[in-house]
């Protein structure tokens, strides 16, 4: 009946005015300077600041001014992104600017080299490893004895001949190692399934960057797009600099550098595909809370500990 609902209204509109008290004596709410002059705005935003203490409230839908959208903040990044890259002195060979889409500190380059074990020689084990960072500064550098004995050095590809094996250290030492440095890491390289199958590893795929799969470096490159293309090429058409040159093999710390100055040359546009690809933020429950602000007397709305406390 209509007098029922009334006086179900009434009692929620006590709770109500009673929680409005204990905000305004927890400072989270500026008391109100006539009775009933309560807005639905000073609703929400006593509403708002409480779900920023409790995990278990539902947040509040934000106002525009309170944060950016995704794609203006992105493009922000690129557009500072840009300047700061044509300030880059480009006569190091290198841009020397701090990546704004993530920390430097969280990118890694890596490469491989690995010997044939097993029967003829066929099976890949890894008998070299590099790692360096944003900056192409070698952070590590190893050569690894494979667990089973080597058939093939393979020397003209890998560089690795028996010398490099007497102060090798045991592959699973080598393992521990590289995979402290890699984790939470965005990882760099070039085919870099075949590093990550030599190190019997399996790097999350939202965190690698695999150069061999860039459209925009093959598209930057004037290659296509399904082309497979080596690093090597990659390294000429983009980098104008020749590696894997003559017949002592390829310098894992040569390709691993090489890799990531390539990534940086695509590096926003590569970051900004990848938030775009992201699936959506789920919608927030409260749509349009100015639209009636009686929902925030339920009490689903309040911390356990506070209607405690002023009921």
């Amino acid at each position: 009946s209509p007098q029922a609902r009334s006086k179900k209204r009434s009692r929620k509109h006590q709770r109500f005015m009673a929680r409005r008290a204990v905000l305004e004596r927890k400072g989270l709410l500026s008391p109100h300077r006539q009775p009933g002059s309560q807005s639905p705005e000073a609703g929400l935003e006593a509403h708002t600041e409480l779900t920023k203490s409790s995990d278990n409230v539902p947040k509040a839908k934000q106002t525009v001014s309170s944060s950016l959208s995704l794609s203006a903040s992105l493009d922000n990044i690129a557009r500072h992104h840009s300047v700061l890259l044509s300030q880059g002195n480009s006569s190091s060979g290198r841009v020397r600017t701090s990546s704004l889409v993530l920390r430097p500190g969280k990118y890694v380059a890596i490469d491989c080299e690995m010997v044939g074990t097993g029967p003829q020689g066929k099976l890949s084990e890894l008998a070299r490893c590099s790692v360096v960072n944003y900056d192409g500064d070698v952070i590590y550098d190893k050569y690894v004895r494979p667990e089973l004995p080597i058939v093939d050095y393979r020397t003209r590809w890998s560089g690795i001949t028996k010398r490099h094996m007497k102060n090798a250290i045991p592959f699973k030492a080598a393992q521990a190692e590289i995979l402290k440095i890699l984790k939470d890491k965005i990882v760099v390289g070039h085919a870099i399934h075949n590093d990550f199958q030599a190190l019997k590893y399996f790097h999350p795929k939202d965190r690698t960057r695999d150069t061999s799969q860039s459209p925009a470096l093959k598209k930057r490159a004037g290659l296509p797009i399904r082309a497979n293309v080596s690093l090597k090429n990659l390294a000429r058409h983009l980098l104008h600099k020749k590696i894997q040159e003559g017949c002592k093999g390829h310098s894992s710390v040569e390709d691993a550098q090489t890799a990531m100055e390539l990534y940086r040359l695509v590096e926003v546009q590569w970051e900004k595909q990848l938030a775009h690809s992201l699936p959506p933020r789920p919608p927030s429950p409260v749509t349009d809370p100015a639209a009636d602000s009686s929902q925030y007397l339920d009490d689903q709305y309040w911390p356990t500990e506070l209607m405690a406390s002023s009921l």
